[in-house]
């Protein structure tokens, strides 16, 4: 019979064009999109979150849940908690009105375990859409698995693991690799469920570990690195980076060793919630899970025996925003990409990026392509926060590098980033507030965010024509020569500061600065 109905359910929106209808991006002449708004359903939470724009690198014009708490109590009932229905359901009306006035047409609505699951969730899609306009539309496990993995891949193009997303009363596992979902499947194992296991720690243990076998033999992991989708997820990796002290709490894309999360487990059994919720600002509500999550990842590590365990902040309603993008979008890289929009919002000169790297890649020829990719970005950005104060410049670089919304950027490459911002209006980091974060990186990475900083800093004085018309540089590492060749409007621009900067950028990469004439001006 459930076979039956999910069948029906699938047929009829491959009729209705399901919740996405067709791709927003086949036509490229509508990539601009001005906002996509998506509705997550979940077990615990409703949450809202209109993109501004169908962009490879999402950008949240607005972000808005509630801990409706709709899966609580569906173990043992089999139907939806009534306080949750009432919660949500004065969500969902405020989101549609929200959606309206933001002319977000159409909105779409997913639900998930606690609507597919419960005896009376057909009966509360019907109230939604007859009280609210919103139609929501039910997906299966497998589904859910799918959308969460595609979210992942929105932020981490070139991820390959397990995508391991946790809700209220599921969770869910996909494979990723090569820029594809792979095999998906679904379980019982989110914590309401849990809950409702009599038998104590041991009785729950004993059903994790049965799950968790069957989930391995279906998705066969190989020492894979799992990807942790969910809020339960997050709280566990937030106590992570407190117990360790960790200098930047930005939780995309933090990376973990099993033994790390595994100490953090026996960390956080051992500590009152109540004072690990004030030091992470955690919810009541969120935090009652945390402990029944903590039995499930403690399982999962034993069992799947991952090689590394990431986080990922962007899961099913990022997965629905990719669903939208044209192929050719997903291509390309959401760094780069979200480099690009901002200097077109925020640079005093769009556009002047793309030439300022042009002009200073003969010193980073020897660049890895990750290297690389940091470079272009720091190129796009040097300039975007120019309105900042002068004294405060620096650090506002930085911290807009580091604690962005950017998807494919981990957090050594943050610090990167936002070092060679800061060296790109100041010569010295010595004595700054951000030194913590700086331990993120090695000595050399530093030093190469201090030439590349210092290289844009230079760059920058040629803004007026564009460095290309001013000369051209040339970097022998091995006689250590940094030579800059002018042409006869570069010899003009070529002032006092210019010529310090100069000898600073040479200074960095401890080199002899040499400039010359070109050939313009040595017939002249």
């Amino acid at each position: 019979m459930a076979e039956k109905k999910k069948s029906n359910a699938t047929t009829q929106m491959a009729e209705e064009g399901g919740p996405f209808g067709r791709s927003l991006l086949d036509d490229p002449s509508v990539r601009a999109l001005s906002r996509v708004g998506v509705v997550d359903v979940g077990s615990n939470s409703v949450r809202m979150v209109v993109f501004d724009g169908a962009a490879r690198s999402p950008a949240y014009f607005y972000n808005e849940k509630l801990m409706a708490g709709l899966g609580r109590g569906l173990a043992e009932t089999g139907m939806l908690n009534p306080e949750g229905k009432t919660r949500a359901l004065i969500a969902l009306k405020r989101f549609a009105i929200l959606a309206k006035g933001m002319g977000i047409s159409p909105l779409t609505c997913v639900a998930t375990a606690a609507v597919r699951d419960a005896s009376d969730g057909p009966a509360f899609a019907a109230q939604v859409e007859a009280e609210t306009g919103l139609k929501l539309w039910v997906i299966d496990g497998e589904e859910e698995a799918r959308l969460s993995a595609q979210g992942v891949l929105l932020g981490w193009p070139e991820a390959k693991g397990i995508v391991c997303d946790i809700g209220g009363n599921s969770m869910e596992l996909a494979r990723i690799a090569g820029g594809k979902v792979g095999k998906r499947a679904t379980s019982p194992l989110g914590p309401f469920r849990l809950q409702q296991v009599e038998g104590g720690v041991e009785k729950r243990k004993a059903l994790i570990d049965r799950v968790l076998k069957k989930l391995k033999a279906k998705i066969e992991p190989d020492n894979d690195r799992i990807y942790l989708v969910g809020g339960s997820w997050r709280v566990i990796a937030r106590l992570d980076m407190e117990r360790r002290n960790y200098p930047l709490t930005v939780l995309h894309e933090y990376r973990m060793t099993p033994e790390s999360v595994l100490d953090t487990i026996d960390w956080i059994a051992a500590n009152d919630p109540a004072v690990l919720r004030a030091r992470t600002g955690t919810g009541a509500e969120r935090m009652a899970l945390v402990p029944l999550a903590c039995e499930v990842l403690r399982e999962l590590i034993r069992i799947f025996k991952p090689k590394e365990i990431d986080v990922s902040s962007y899961g099913i309603r990022e997965g629905l925003l990719y669903e939208q993008m044209h192929e050719k979008l997903r291509a390309r890289d959401p760094l780069i990409e979200a480099a690009r929009a901002t200097e077109i919002t925020s640079a005093r000169l769009p556009g002047f990026g793309k030439k300022l790297f042009a002009f200073l890649l003969p010193i980073f020829k020897s660049a890895t392509p990750e290297e690389m990719r940091l470079i272009k970005a720091a190129c796009l950005l040097h300039d975007t926060t120019w309105r900042a104060h002068p004294d405060y410049r620096a650090e506002v670089c930085f911290d807009n590098a580091t604690r962005a919304n950017l998807g494919g950027l981990d957090h050594p490459g943050r610090v990167f980033l936002g070092l060679a911002l800061l060296h790109r209006y100041k010569n010295s980091r010595a004595g700054s507030r951000l030194e913590p974060l700086f331990r993120l990186l090695t000595e050399e990475q530093m030093q190469k965010a201090e030439v590349l900083g210092k290289a844009m800093r230079f760059g920058a004085m040629f803004a007026a024509s564009g460095p290309e018309d001013a000369g051209s540089l040339a970097w022998n590492p091995r006689k250590k020569l940094l030579e800059l060749t002018l042409t006869s409007l570069g010899k003009d621009l070529f002032g006092e500061v210019s010529q310090s900067r100069f000898k600073s950028l040479a200074a960095a990469l401890r080199a002899t600065p040499v400039v010359k004439e070109g050939a313009e001006n040595a017939e002249a």
